[in-house]
């Protein structure tokens, strides 16, 4: 049974930080592409950070360059997104996104939800 199961978000001021985890069991975890989404202002979720497999070098979308890190504990299954200097545009839907590397078969979270308010 694949599942990707989302924790760490809720409510949060602006300046603060929330670290988001991505628990996934049922497929082989480090040979997959892992990454972090958020909902955005249209019907496309829009890709936040990704890290590959192996010691790839992790890409980060513009607006959050600096201030976001993924990063991956193969061990535990687990993928972490630290969001530190959290603004208010920030709010949104974060959903976790695997996809194999070799059969580009994909899965995704539930999603949770981080708000970003004073």
């Amino acid at each position: 049974q694949v599942q990707l199961v989302e924790s760490g978000g809720g409510l949060v001021q602006p300046g603060g930080s929330l670290r988001l985890s991505c628990a996934a069991s049922g497929f082989i975890f480090k040979a997959y592409t892992i990454s972090w989404y958020r909902q955005g202002p249209g019907p496309e979720r829009e890709l936040v950070a990704r890290v590959p497999i192996f010691d790839g070098k992790p890409t980060y979308a513009d607006s959050v360059k600096g201030r976001f890190t993924i990063f991956r504990d193969n061990n535990k299954n687990t993928v972490y997104l630290q969001m530190d200097d959290l603004k208010a545009e920030d709010t949104d839907v974060y959903y976790c996104h695997a996809r194999g590397d070799i059969s580009s078969i994909a899965y995704w979270g539930q999603g949770t939800q981080v708000t970003v308010s004073s």
